[in-house]
């Protein structure tokens, strides 16, 4: 009978190991401020959204609090029914995977679909894009406009498989670990850049241009993870 590997244990839960050992080891007590996450990276030989993403997971779990401009602070012990709890949810993938991920999957699919766009199919696109543009001009956050244009651009290909994945990549950003995450760190500004980049994706798919297509829609992606771990702390 064949075994079934084990499961690999996500890096940035194997990073937030690192740091509860880190915490025990230096004693930290409650209201206690960890060093900064560059100090932390330096600590223990990671990225910085590496370490930010284990840091989040140990706010889901109780065991510190992240304040925005002042720092991240030591909880009390969670409960361990909190803890167990925890351990039964799941937190969600690495949101540096998804959009590693989605840079493969949804470029290559907008060099795929470029030299056969579909007048109607660009136009409903251009639609949803001005949607997009009314929702950040009134101060709302575009999501479901967003999702919709990344999902418009996958049907081009005619391919279901490649929608459903599209959109389940999408949807993770629906997981606590990424929820949580963009609640920290994603502002309104953030969105005025991505509206400049979804019209280069739609520019180069009216263009037919299959090269500018892949290219705009990576660079999108690839940038809107970036504005995610690079925003500066309020």
């Amino acid at each position: 009978m064949a075994v079934k590997p084990a499961e690999a244990r996500r890096l940035y839960l194997q990073i937030a190991d690192k740091l509860r050992t880190l915490i025990e080891q230096k004693g930290l007590a409650p209201n206690d401020r960890l060093p900064s996450e560059r100090e932390l990276a330096l600590m223990l030989g990671v990225s910085r959204p590496s370490i930010r993403e284990a840091l989040v997971a140990l706010e889901l779990e109780g065991r510190v609090e992240i304040r925005m401009g002042s720092g991240v602070y030591i909880c009390a012990a969670p409960s361990p029914d909190a803890l167990a709890g925890f351990e039964e949810t799941d937190p969600g993938e690495s949101p540096l995977e998804i959009m590693t991920a989605r840079m493969v999957i949804e470029g290559a699919i907008a060099a795929s679909v470029a030299p056969f766009g579909k007048p109607k199919a660009l136009k409903a696109l251009r639609e949803l894009y001005e949607g997009m543009a009314r929702d950040v001009a009134n101060g709302q956050l575009p999501t479901t406009a967003d999702r919709a244009f990344h999902l418009a651009v996958a049907q081009m290909s005619g391919n279901d498989v490649l929608v459903r994945t599209v959109a389940g990549l999408f949807d993770e950003r629906h997981s606590p670990l990424s929820s949580t995450l963009r609640g920290h760190f994603e502002g309104e500004e953030t969105w005025l850049a991505a509206l400049a980049e979804h019209k280069d994706v739609l520019e180069a798919l009216e263009a037919r241009d299959a090269i500018q297509a892949q290219a705009s829609m990576q660079r999108h992606l690839k940038a809107s993870y970036e504005r995610l771990m690079t925003r500066r702390e309020r």
